[in-house]
């Protein structure tokens, strides 16, 4: 285990509070992290087995000016400890960890009511997995063969209190959920009132089209799509598009006989 502490002048950084606790569930927690200033940088604690991975992982996120990697964890004790030590903003953790799981770390850090954002590193996952860890709280999944510049994103947008799911998992993420969701939706979806034209605009989000696509396709502007938009992602609690497609499946608001979706970011 490696510990290192850099940036004395670095500003304390400060959890807002979620914006969204309307409805059960994990995808729709907004709280950004309240950043000042370039000092103000993203402490981040990295978990993996993998010396050299770890070793390669924290020279490439130090060259970003907004990174600060505060300790590296090689096993699933030394991440639940050094998260809870050092508190950071963001843990990159590897899903199969000695000791303990990448699983059982987020559901240690749970139980502690750890307000730290997980990212999980990770080749493969299973999908049962996958929604055992949004239960619990995870912001993202990365896989680790995707491109640096990616990972970079990823952080930043769940710093900013976005969910990030991979292009290549989202099929996964979206079955999972699909099958998980089936139990007490019915409450929920009466409580989220959708006119027909939000109905269509939420199908065809979730088939994966773009807002230019779904106009020409209700033959309606660019602008009208947005405002639709904008009032289904007030009535549902979610932020971004993403969110919006696994939040409607997994509350069944939209067809079942479509294709599986692919949302993009």
């Amino acid at each position: 285990m490696k510990s290192v502490t850099k940036g004395s002048a670095r500003r304390t950084r400060h959890l807002a509070p979620d914006t969204m606790t309307a409805h059960p569930t994990p995808l729709k927690a907004r709280s950004g992290l309240n950043r000042q200033g370039p000092l103000d940088k993203i402490r981040i604690l990295i978990a993996d087995d993998h010396q050299i991975f770890r070793d390669g992982l924290h020279h490439l996120l130090e060259m970003q000016p907004d990174f600060l990697v505060i300790g590296q964890a090689t096993d699933g004790v030394d991440a639940v400890r050094l998260a809870t030590e050092l508190k950071p903003d963001i843990l990159l953790l590897d899903f199969s960890l000695p000791r303990l799981s990448g699983l059982e770390v987020v559901r240690e850090l749970h139980r502690r009511g750890a307000t730290i954002r997980t990212i999980v590193l990770t080749a493969t996952i299973a999908r049962s997995d996958i929604v055992k860890v949004l239960e619990l709280g995870a912001r993202g999944f990365v896989l680790k063969q995707s491109p640096t510049e990616l990972l970079f994103k990823s952080i930043r947008s769940v710093c900013d209190g976005e969910l990030w799911i991979g292009r290549e998992i989202v099929k996964d993420v979206v079955h999972a959920l699909t099958s998980f969701g089936r139990r007490d939706v019915a409450a929920v979806r009466r409580d989220i009132h959708l006119t027909g034209r939000e109905r269509e605009v939420l199908q065809l989000i979730v088939e994966g089209s773009a807002n230019k696509s779904i106009a020409q396709k209700l033959s309606v502007g660019e602008d009208t799509v947005k405002h639709h938009l904008t009032s289904i992602f007030g009535k549902t609690g979610v932020s971004n598009r993403l969110e919006l497609a696994i939040f409607a499946i997994q509350h069944r608001l939209i067809s079942s006989s479509k294709s599986s979706p692919t949302p993009s970011r």
